[in-house]
């Protein structure tokens, strides 16, 4: 939509109330609400102000008034308000410079998809993401100076088929929820109910299922559209996974590994390159695809280390990237092998639908920041000829101490990886895309704010391992 059909659409669905969302630095949506009466085409020009000293990974209170102007392409009826209220999605905007703001996720976004024009290699990205989540009963969690727990349980749980009660046989076994039909999938209707929301939304949705896991793991596959469109909706997603879930008494979680002995969380970015609508991506080397498409993977792989800061960007997410689970920590490429870091998807012949699985990232990551990362290595990739080396056929989960070792890993913690990208970020420099500063920014929120405050606490299982000793 532009502005003036927003404004009618805005008429004839009666709309009271237009909430504005934004996008902090880790990747949360924030809003305020506004009255249609400020519901003009001057906010699509001018925004609404907001007081920024608050949003996590901003600048500091000397520097807080900031605009919020909305883009009305993402223009849709928020499908939980009890009044009729417009969700709009904007870009922040410093009042004084009239520019964007540098650490606005989106904004780098959008500057992703410009370079990539500037280049020449193509003029538009593709996304696909299929973000994995978990659906709980009930979840509690406390940490204080003296005490720290969590407890989740589901009705799904295998832990409860041995509780007292009636029918709670035919519960999902570990590592087994890959895709049994009701009654042993709980959650169908409710992922239904998802997907309709979804579709209000202008999200177009290509299936829906239960995932591997125990306890309510489920995916929703979103239909692929370009980078910065794809972001939006990925926020969407995650607000109308966890509202549908409140709205019948559950919790959802995006949160990568919340079950110890059980898969974890993973959100496979499917991506592609396509020029005057025709994809580049197609060709006659390995796999079918193009020797562009194999100098992207090769950037994918060279700069993945630096990437999971990004892409699996919480202490959580390296709970997920451990052998044994499903999860891709060998940094090779195959096509069909899941095992792979990058899975070249062989379901159609058809050049359209030729693309990478970027198998790696979880849906804890800001879509915004991750998608445009992995574009920056994948033409990083292409403007240097950078070879992936030869595709890996085995099942990388079997293969020999010896020959597994030849295969460079993904890091084994969010420590880790920012060390990886303070060492190996220039690539997110190029056409001003990532700016030091927000670079910066990240390492260190994420230093101070997740790594020490996780390394400094007592965790509950030490004291099973230690209190005696």
């Amino acid at each position: 939509m532009n502005v003036r059909e927003v404004l009618e659409f805005a008429k004839k669905n009666k709309v009271q109330i237009v909430d504005l969302k934004f996008v902090d630095l880790i990747g949360t949506w924030q809003h305020f609400s506004i009255p249609t009466n400020e519901l003009t085409e001057d906010l699509f020009k001018d925004g609404s102000g907001l007081d920024g000293s608050s949003i996590r990974g901003w600048k500091a209170i000397n520097n807080s008034d900031m605009l919020v102007v909305p883009d009305p392409a993402t223009a849709c009826l928020d499908p939980f308000c009890a009044v009729p209220t417009l969700s709009l999605i904007g870009n922040v905007v410093d009042p004084i410079t009239r520019e964007t703001y540098d650490r606005d996720p989106r904004y780098v976004a959008q500057k992703a998809e410009k370079y990539l024009q500037s280049t020449k290699i193509g003029d538009t990205s593709y996304w696909g993401p299929e973000a994995e989540f978990f659906i709980f009963d009930q979840a509690r969690y406390d940490q204080t100076g003296h005490s720290g727990y969590y407890f989740i349980d589901s009705e799904e749980g295998v832990w409860n088929m041995g509780q007292e009660g009636h029918n709670l046989g035919g519960k999902i076994r570990h590592k087994e929820g890959y895709f049994p039909v009701p009654p042993t999938d709980t959650q169908m209707d409710i992922r239904s109910e998802m997907i309709l929301e979804m579709e209000k939304a202008g999200i177009a949705i290509e299936k829906h299922h239960h995932e591997v896991a125990t306890a309510g793991q489920a995916e929703i596959d979103i239909r692929f559209d370009s980078l910065v469109r794809t972001a939006d909706k990925m926020m969407m997603y995650k607000y109308i996974v966890k509202n549908v879930a409140r709205r019948h008494g559950k919790t959802a979680t995006f949160m990568p590994k919340p079950i110890f002995g059980d898969n974890g969380s993973g959100m496979h970015s499917h991506q592609s390159i396509w020029k005057d609508g025709k994809p580049l991506f197609a060709g006659k080397e390995y796999a079918g695809v193009s020797q562009m498409c194999l100098h992207y993977i090769g950037g994918i792989l060279k700069h993945a280390p630096a990437l999971a800061a990004f892409t699996n960007p919480t202490t959580n997410s390296y709970k997920r990237l451990t052998p044994g689970f499903e999860a891709p920590v060998l940094l090779a490429y195959s096509s069909r092998n899941r095992s792979a870091g990058i899975r070249i998807p062989m379901y159609s012949p058809s050049p359209k639908a030729k693309r990478i699985e970027v198998r790696f990232p979880d849906p804890a990551a800001n879509p915004y920041l991750a998608f445009a990362a992995m574009l920056m290595a994948g033409l990083d990739g292409i403007e240097n000829k950078i070879n992936p080396g030869e595709p890996a056929e085995k099942d990388l989960y079997d293969l020999e101490a010896k020959e597994a070792a030849k295969i460079r890993t993904m890091p084994g913690s969010l420590d880790e990886a920012l060390n990886n990208l303070e060492k190996d970020h220039q690539f997110l420099l190029k056409g001003g895309v990532f700016s030091k500063d927000l670079v910066e920014a990240w390492i260190g929120y994420k230093r101070s704010k997740e790594v020490d405050t996780m390394r400094l606490r007592p965790h509950p299982y030490e004291f099973f391992l230690y209190y005696d000793v």
